[in-house]
């Protein structure tokens, strides 16, 4: 088949982007052509994978992607493409990869200004097109919770909507050279046996949570605060957050990694994985820190919180969500020698349960629905 997928932006270390390519690396494996169109891109794409970009001028960007997504319905029908895989909403899509939570729902509890503004209606009617009654998308969901959600407000056909599981690549699952691995990367950092290294990884430092993590670390006893120090990995400004971490006075425990490809040897080395995010539709970084067999303190807004639940690999915070909770969990986990147990209960859970084959059951779908 010849397949065109449609994004707005693409950058290497996006969760939705890695998404994207995953998929459509699964695609050409299957002997499918993919053409990838996209308003911004940024570093490579997978071999085999054609990347276009069609960008656009506009004051608001919902006026851009309501350009781009007419352009890309216009190169579907004059390049003769069999089938319209979005990752984004947006009308004419054959199939919808739902990374991003229900707008509908977000919308209800704001402001009336809000709710009449033109980037809001833009919003809710590219999301009617997609799992609106009158639609014929079919949409890729990895959020149970989500999916209930889209129901309830669009009724949508539960035969146009399939849930995945979560897609973690091989690399970050713990193998026979962890403890190499592990002390490899750590000396590269610099870190010294008795430091605690704790990481966050995920682009949107704010949506992350990031700056609960440095109040987090500013609270920490001084003798245990000395021997910590924090990685962030991810693309966004880092002025704001360098800002909060001098005010603390947590400057000397910050470390801005950026966009990073050693993500596996880095949750191999960190003693601690934060993810206190103010919204998160998954969470793909959480089931690679359990893969990695590293212990995580996750807020439980993420969706994939649960699966730290039912491993018990972790700690999940109570909603809604209390600093003071945080502080608290953050310094016990540091010093806790349930780290073992966590460890272990991680690796059991990885081997009995299927967090790999995202991308083949989406294909799988993307096949049935197209053809």
């Amino acid at each position: 088949m010849k397949l065109a997928f449609a994004l707005f932006k693409y950058f290497p270390y996006g969760g939705l982007q890695r998404d994207c390519m995953k998929i459509a690396e699964e695609c050409v494996k299957r002997g499918h052509s993919v053409d990838i169109y996209t308003l911004q891109a940024e570093g490579a794409v997978p071999a085999g994978v054609n990347l276009h970009l069609l960008p656009q001028r506009a004051y608001q960007n919902y006026k851009r992607y309501e350009t781009f997504a007419n352009q890309v319905n216009q190169q579907v029908a004059m390049q003769g493409y069999d089938g319209l895989v979005g990752f984004n909403k947006m009308p004419g899509l054959d199939v919808y990869y739902a990374a991003d939570p229900c707008f509908a729902g977000k919308v209800k509890s704001r402001s009336i200004f809000y709710r009449l503004s033109g980037r809001t209606r833009s919003f809710l009617e590219s999301e009617y097109n997609v799992f609106g009654d009158t639609s014929k998308t079919h949409a890729l969901l990895i959020s149970p919770s989500e999916q209930q959600i889209f129901k309830q407000i669009y009724r949508t056909d539960s035969l146009r909507m399939h849930m995945l599981p979560p897609g973690i690549q091989k690399d970050r699952l713990a193998g026979d050279d962890y403890a190499e691995l592990r002390a490899t990367k750590r000396r590269e950092l610099g870190l010294e046996d008795d430091e605690k290294m704790v990481l966050m990884v995920g682009s949107g430092f704010k949506t992350k949570g990031l700056d609960r993590s440095l109040q987090a670390l500013a609270s920490l006893p001084q003798s245990l605060r000395d021997h910590t120090r924090l990685y962030v990995v991810g693309q966004d400004n880092v002025k704001p957050f360098q800002g909060l971490a001098r005010t603390l006075g947590i400057e000397k425990h910050l470390f801005f990694l950026g966009g990073r490809d050693d993500v596996a040897q880095l949750l191999f080395a960190a003693d601690l994985l934060l993810h206190p995010a103010y919204r998160e539709n998954t969470g793909t970084v959480l089931l690679e820190a359990m893969a990695a067999k590293l212990p995580l303190l996750v807020s439980r807004v993420c969706g994939y919180s649960f699966y730290i639940e039912e491993a018990q690999c972790g700690q999940v915070m109570s909603e809604p969500f209390s600093q003071s909770e945080m502080n608290q969990l953050f310094a016990e986990m540091l010093v806790s020698g349930q780290r073992k147990q966590w460890q272990e209960n991680a690796k059991n859970y990885v081997e009995n349960h299927d967090i790999f084959s995202m991308p083949q059951r989406a294909v799988d779908v993307i096949e049935q629905v197209i053809s």
